[in-house]
């Protein structure tokens, strides 16, 4: 089973499979013909609705993680500048062990704000808000409809 990147397997069940209704018969009237095509496209627009709602939402999800990561890493980027601040002045001021673990202290906070703001741009970038599924289920949509109309 291939895995789409964008997560259109957990969407599977809103699709239309458009050769799943029965042709209309031989004795159809106009007004049947009308009121089906009319209640399909209602159906179909919905569910196109629906599944860019859920594409929408899924990348949205991820933007927010993202987002977080990256405030988190300039919340630590901070608390790294006061740290070192206060180490060095420490350090400079009194040349005594507790600016040295001070200095550690900050350093340690400083590669964690640089891996999460790595992880979080990294992350970030990745996000597509492009619905794909919906456009490819809209495609596959217009070609069906293109065909019945065609025969």
């Amino acid at each position: 089973m291939s895995v789409d990147p964008h997560g259109s397997e957990a969407v599977d069940d809103l699709r239309v499979d458009a050769t799943s209704a029965p042709p209309p018969g031989p004795d159809a009237s106009l007004s049947d013909l009308i009121s089906r095509l009319g209640d399909d496209v209602t159906l179909l627009f919905r569910q196109e609705v629906e599944l860019a709602k859920v594409e929408i939402k899924r990348e949205a999800s991820s933007a927010a993680k993202a987002g977080g990561m990256l405030g988190a890493a300039g919340i630590l980027a901070f608390v790294t500048l006061l740290l070192l601040a206060w180490a060095a002045a420490w350090g400079l001021a009194e040349v005594m062990p507790t600016g040295l673990a001070f200095l550690v202290v900050g350093i340690v906070f400083g590669v964690v704000a640089a891996v999460l703001f790595a992880t979080g741009k990294k992350r970030f970038q990745q996000v597509d808000f492009t619905p794909h599924a919906t456009i490819e289920n809209v495609q596959k949509d217009k070609q069906v409809v293109t065909d019945r109309m065609s025969s």
